[in-house]
């Protein structure tokens, strides 16, 4: 990478170090398919309760146990980046992950490549619209062991869209780095747009033919082309 030198490493999980199926065709329909039984399991405690109120905040109105599912369950199959569906969906995963019906997945590189990372000494971050639990979730269950003791901090849509430069900056803020010794690596590239337009150096990992190349980025087919 040209630029400044490299401190710290901030990653996407979706079509970056994981496969978008897994989430897709794993992940999401694993917790559609339980979320509406599940929360009348489960309604009664606080947490889930916090998350059912910001739902009914987001759609403005009061809501029955059975309609904010018909909600969520709308929301999932529309893919939406909604922090309160975010949050529940990794409620019901991590019970799936502890009853191991569902296991991380990580591209065979992933792995090598942030043992690398940090065995150089470079500070790890995870930057991703499932939520912080979800991304622990995916980290902490793979074939290849728990790889969450790897990053240092991790971020979701609490600290603002992926393709708002504004999210950028807080993170860059967080992470207490010059905004060019942060390497951002995401298969989408409004979100390279968005962290570049922050300062941030990028990186575009172009993974199974899915992705759209983004002009004026970095492309590498795996995170071990990436040299630093």
């Amino acid at each position: 990478m040209g630029g400044q030198p490299i401190k710290a490493i901030l990653t996407d999980i979706e079509g970056t170090t994981s496969s978008i199926d897994f989430v897709h065709e794993t992940l999401f329909p694993y917790a559609r398919a339980r979320i509406r039984d599940w929360l009348r399991a489960n309604a009664h405690q606080d947490e889930v309760h916090i998350q059912l109120d910001a739902v009914e905040q987001l759609v403005g109105c009061d809501l029955s146990l059975a309609e904010a599912a018909d909600v969520l369950e709308q929301w999932i199959d529309e893919d939406r980046k909604a922090t309160p569906l975010k949050a529940l969906q990794g409620m019901i995963w991590a019970e799936g992950y502890a009853q191991g019906e569902l296991q991380g997945h990580v591209y065979p590189d992933t792995p090598a490549a942030l043992h690398r990372w940090h065995g150089d000494g470079l500070a790890l971050y995870v930057y991703s619209s499932g939520s912080v639990t979800a991304q622990k979730l995916i980290f902490g269950h793979t074939a290849h062991g728990d790889l969450t003791p790897l990053f240092t901090d991790y971020f979701d849509t609490r600290v603002g869209g992926k393709r708002e430069v504004a999210s950028y900056r807080a993170i860059v803020e967080a992470v207490g780095c010059a905004p060019e010794e942060i390497l951002f690596l995401s298969d989408v590239g409004a979100e390279l747009d968005a962290a570049r337009d922050a300062g941030l150096q990028t990186c575009q990992v172009v993974r199974d033919g899915k992705t759209q190349a983004a002009p004026g980025h970095r492309q590498v087919a795996t995170l071990a082309e990436i040299k630093l």
